[in-house]
């Protein structure tokens, strides 16, 4: 159990740096067909997508990667709060 309580935050803390990576990406000109960017388009994409589907743009500004990342806060408390009890 204590292995969980490491592994799961550890888990949710890297796919958050991964979606920050994300937005760094979209404001520098980098090759699409870079291998790391394409491991992170593929790996955080299956979360963006539904929120840039269902999330108007604000403007030229798409939020849906801080709805992410708010979101994957809640769902990480969730699962540590019943972790806990």
């Amino acid at each position: 159990m204590s292995f969980l309580r490491i592994f799961i935050p550890l888990l949710f803390n890297l796919y958050s740096l991964l979606i920050l990576a994300r937005v760094l990406l979209s404001w520098v000109n980098i090759s699409p067909y870079h291998p790391v960017v394409t491991f992170i388009y593929e790996v955080t994409e299956p979360v963006l997508r539904p929120l840039r589907n269902t999330i108007p743009p604000i403007g030229m500004l798409d939020i849906s990667p801080i709805a992410a990342l708010i979101l994957l806060q809640i769902l990480e408390s969730i699962i540590m709060s019943i972790l806990i009890a």
